[in-house]
């Protein structure tokens, strides 16, 4: 027991976070982003890649992002799946109650083009054919990193929100 106290007092402490490359994005942000999620069918691969972004490698949060659960909170949209045709209806409306100005953000090969359940029974061609997507992250499933360096260019200047 002593020894541990000893190393622990010796290291300091390990939770501290350090600035890494991204770090020049944190002092840049103005505003918080809220995320609302929108599964449209998909086989939940991106879904598990988009909440491990909040563990605490990738820390989502510290970057000023955060899901909301309501799209009257949200100021983007990240859509999974194929847009499967029970769907098509809900998504519209859920465009409809998001707020301006707003982000739509197809996420997965899926939510892009259909990808592997393109000429599927109830799948669509992706999250376009509903909504005017903005971002698409192309990937089967696309890593956290992709999806965080997506989210982290939202700050540039010349990204027009769609109106």
């Amino acid at each position: 027991m002593w020894n541990l106290l000893r190393r622990s007092l010796k290291r300091g402490r390990l939770s501290e976070k350090r600035l890494d490359q991204d770090a020049a994005h944190l002092h840049s942000f103005r505003q918080s982003w809220h995320i609302r999620h929108l599964d449209c069918g998909s086989c939940n691969g991106c879904d598990w890649e988009m909440s491990a972004l909040l563990n605490p490698i990738y820390d989502l949060q510290r970057f000023g992002f955060d899901f909301v659960a309501s799209p009257r909170h949200a100021d983007l949209l990240m859509c999974t799946g194929p847009m499967s045709t029970q769907l098509n209806q809900a998504a519209k409306a859920t465009n409809e109650a998001t707020p301006q100005p707003k982000w739509v953000i197809a996420v997965g090969d899926c939510a892009i083009n259909g990808g592997v359940f393109k000429e599927g029974y109830a799948a669509g061609s992706g999250v376009g054919q509903a909504l005017t997507v903005d971002i698409a992250i192309p990937g089967c499933p696309p890593s956290p990193d992709d999806i965080l360096r997506a989210l982290l260019q939202l700050n540039r200047k010349d990204m027009a929100p769609s109106v």
